[in-house]
């Protein structure tokens, strides 16, 4: 029996072959050729993993796995009759004196195991479908093809059968469109399901919770690389690599696939790259520096919800501290001395004059702006005050008031809050940096609002090369965790991060750490800071773009990887000029 369907008119992209031609033991698919097997038989021991050979076959081999919960109350039911046949077999050849079935003896014993797990509630029921679709480019070619891959299976104790007059049925089945039109099905438990993960690694294990994110392929193997930041002991990472080797691509990607699972993303964007993936997924742009986008760092933060005031003191102490820092890094180096209680004196009478004080029912008042801040520190009459208000002039009347000349204009939410600090100029990125990050932290640690968050912040050196910024940097690696928030660090200068105890504190605090290509320059301190074998030095050495080294667990684990992105999610991260500009191009 044969028949075959033919398309009358062919799209430019359409969806689906040119011609299908339906035999009984095959299908030919345009000019392919294609096999559906369906595996009936399986072994009644396993171990994890164990269909992971699968995978590795040369050719190509398509896997379809179907799973379908059942319902408690349904497999109890099914359990116990399928426990009532077995055992009323196993008595009636007792009584009738002939040999017992030893298979039925045992599928007796599991099915009483399994019943008493089901009962304890250790256990689940799934229906299961496994098919294997085989393609080749002639029939004789697809016939041996066949043979390899049900001699594969046997060696794997599986019993894969040809789909006769339903080859069309299983090629369907194959699809990633979830559809099971052959229902060939075996009932699995949790244990079991659990095995047939196909995707295993011996150099990477770990705990995989709802936010887990593909990274990539192993490389070492036919496994992929899956990782849940938010199920280690702390929430960060960081992300080494040179230029173009990848790095901003990774984190774009990992961020994109954290939005898929719930997790909340805030990212620092210097140079703009975040602006296309943010439009896709309907985020929120902020561009600091532009006219009219102002963030005004004596906002207080006010929490929602239970106050946080007898974990952190009050709001307006800890922003007295943020203060501190952010205007050492504004004036290009600590204050000393002198110059702190000078500056601590005028950010109180800035706040009083602007009617606030250590009183809560003052805290939702209107908060001053660095002007106020400068007219203070020259009512002082402290030389130190005097000398403060100098070196903050240029901010305030000079050439960068622009970015404090007024209150905060706005506040995003959103799944996703980019946070642009292209327009500003390069003597501001630092600042803005930290001022994006202050903004985030707020948000981050309202105990009223508790979810998971990553933060993401791109060309760290920007804010590293300032001693006070690296020490805000450290303190959010530090305190991420308590507010279930995840800190992911991305530079190309490692040593900047390696360079410093700062920068060392904020690595030890990453449980997630991600190594990719590496300048000769710098190949000798990230290989003693993490310890790196022969091998991967001369891994990271030669890496192309995208292949890197994930370590975990204090380096203990660690996996080389390849990134791996889909066409649609390679449009939204790619930062490469030529494949953006055609990208303008086919939009044209």
């Amino acid at each position: 029996m044969k028949f075959a369907f033919r398309r009358t008119t062919q799209p430019a992209h359409g969806f689906g072959p040119d011609a299908l031609e339906v035999q009984p033991r095959s299908l030919q698919v345009s000019d392919n050729h294609c096999a559906t097997l369906a595996v009936t038989g399986y072994p009644r021991e396993v171990t994890p993993g164990w269909l992971e050979p699968l995978l590795t076959y040369p050719g190509r081999l398509d896997v379809s796995f179907h799973v379908d919960p059942v319902p408690s109350l349904v497999a109890s039911d099914r359990l116990r009759k399928q426990l009532a046949r077995l055992e009323s077999g196993l008595r009636s050849d007792q009584q009738h004196g002939r040999l017992i079935d030893p298979s039925a003896e045992v599928a007796a014993e599991d099915a009483q195991e399994l019943a008493s797990r089901l009962a304890r509630g250790q256990a689940k029921l799934f229906r299961t479908s496994i098919y294997l679709t085989v393609h080749a480019t002639t029939a004789e070619e697809l016939d041996d093809a066949c043979a390899q891959v049900r001699a594969l299976a046997a060696s794997l104790l599986l019993d894969a059968r040809v789909a006769t007059f339903r080859q069309l049925q299983g090629w369907v089945s194959a699809l990633p469109l979830a559809y099971d039109n052959l229902q060939m099905r075996r009932t699995f438990d949790t244990p079991a399901l659990a095995a047939a993960f196909p995707f295993t690694s011996p150099d990477l294990t770990a705990d995989l919770g709802p936010t887990t994110v593909l990274y990539g392929a192993n490389a070492a193997s036919a496994s992929l690389v899956a990782w849940d930041r938010f199920a280690q002991p702390n929430h960060n990472s960081t992300i080494l690599g040179c230029s173009g080797g990848g790095k901003s691509y990774l984190a774009k990607l990992e961020a994109l696939r954290s939005l898929y699972t719930g997790v909340e993303v805030a990212v620092i964007d210097p140079e703009d790259e975040y602006a296309r993936l943010c439009a896709a997924v309907g985020g929120a742009y902020l561009h600091l520096g532009a006219p009219d986008v102002r963030l005004n760092p004596f906002d207080l933060p006010i929490p929602t919800g239970r106050s946080s005031t007898d974990r952190e003191g009050d709001p307006l102490t800890r922003r007295s501290l943020f203060l501190h820092a952010l205007i050492a890094v504004m004036l290009g180096g600590p204050l000393g001395r002198v110059g702190k209680p000078a500056l601590d004196r005028a950010i109180i009478s800035a706040y009083k004059q602007a009617g606030i004080t250590f009183d809560p029912r003052t805290w939702k008042r209107r908060p001053p702006l660095m002007s106020d801040l400068v007219s203070a520190l020259t009512d002082d009459g402290d030389p130190a005050a005097t000398e403060i208000a100098a070196g903050l002039a240029p901010y305030v009347t000079g050439s960068h008031r622009r970015l404090f000349d007024g209150h905060t204009t706005t506040q995003p939410d959103s799944h996703l809050i980019v946070f642009s600090l292209r327009d500003l100029p390069d003597e501001l990125k630092a600042i803005g940096t930290l001022l994006t990050l202050d903004a985030v932290w707020r948000r981050v640690s309202d105990p009223g609002n508790r979810r998971p968050r990553l933060v993401v912040v791109d060309e760290a050196w920007l804010l590293m090369r300032d001693p006070e910024g690296a020490k805000f940097l450290l303190r959010m690696a530090k305190s991420a965790r308590k507010h279930w928030g995840g800190l992911s660090v991305v530079t190309q200068d490692a040593a900047d991060l390696l360079g410093s105890d700062i920068g060392q504190a904020i690595i030890a605090n990453s449980a997630t750490q991600i190594l990719l290509r590496q300048a000769p320059q710098a190949i000798d301190r990230v290989a003693g800071a993490f310890r790196l074998s022969d091998g991967e030095r001369q891994l990271l050495l030669s890496a192309d773009r995208g292949f890197g080294l994930l370590a975990a667990d204090s380096g203990a684990s660690r996996v080389a990887f390849q990134v791996l992105a889909s066409e649609q999610e390679h449009r939204l991260v790619t930062s490469s000029p030529q494949e953006l500009a055609e990208y303008v191009e086919d939009d044209l």
